[in-house]
């Protein structure tokens, strides 16, 4: 591993490590998402909280996230195992900062925006199947595992060289919803409300 992918990692880490529902809604002087709704710093738990334009932008910036590093590393002509890596750090990030005590998100849309830089066609599939899953099932977690278990086969389809990388980055979120699982089987999972944040507006 080249001192430039290290390099890469470490800044990726970094970057993910910026909570971006945390600081908007700081900004939007908003409860704490980590100690409010799901206590997820998450885009959806904002929307719970907060409403859609701090959700939008809380899924724009942890998209970022994971485009920027990845991106750059493209560009770089880096082996595309190392970008997963790359990837992998960045969703890590997100989901352990370093800079908010180690408690961070789930990092779906972290690991979407590392998924990113192999097309945007790819990308509008993985959140399209996300957006109907949520909107069918009204179970974000259900909806980010869906999309997950899918998103290798939409890479192999795309641009296989690629699905490695990717399998990597789903292994990660499945793992990171392990109590999401839980409560979806024991029927404790809280679903998406649009209505009531409509309603209030």
């Amino acid at each position: 591993m080249s001192a430039t992918v290290l390099l890469m990692i470490f800044c990726a880490y970094l970057l993910g490590s910026v909570s971006s529902a945390v600081l908007i809604c700081r900004l939007f002087k908003l409860p704490d998402p980590r100690k409010s709704g799901s206590h997820n710093p998450g885009a959806t738990n904002v929307l719970r909280i907060g409403g859609r334009l701090p959700a939008f932008l809380v899924l724009f910036c942890d998209m970022s996230k994971g485009i920027i590093p990845v991106w750059s590393g493209y560009f770089l002509d880096i082996d595309p195992v190392m970008l997963g890596l790359i990837g992998i750090a960045a969703c890590i990030g997100h989901i352990y900062p370093i800079f908010f005590h180690f408690k961070g998100g789930k990092g779906v849309a972290t690991a979407i925006g590392a998924i990113a830089p192999i097309g945007w066609d790819l990308t509008g599939m993985l959140m399209g199947t996300w957006l109907i899953s949520a909107l069918v099932f009204r179970f974000s977690s259900l909806a980010a595992l869906i999309t997950a278990l899918i998103a290798p086969f939409y890479t192999w389809l795309i641009k296989p060289q690629y699905t490695l990388p990717v399998a990597m980055l789903c292994c990660l979120i499945i793992w990171r919803h392990q109590e999401n699982i839980k409560r979806l089987i024991n029927g404790e999972e809280p679903k998406i409300n649009l209505k009531r944040k409509l309603a209030k507006k």
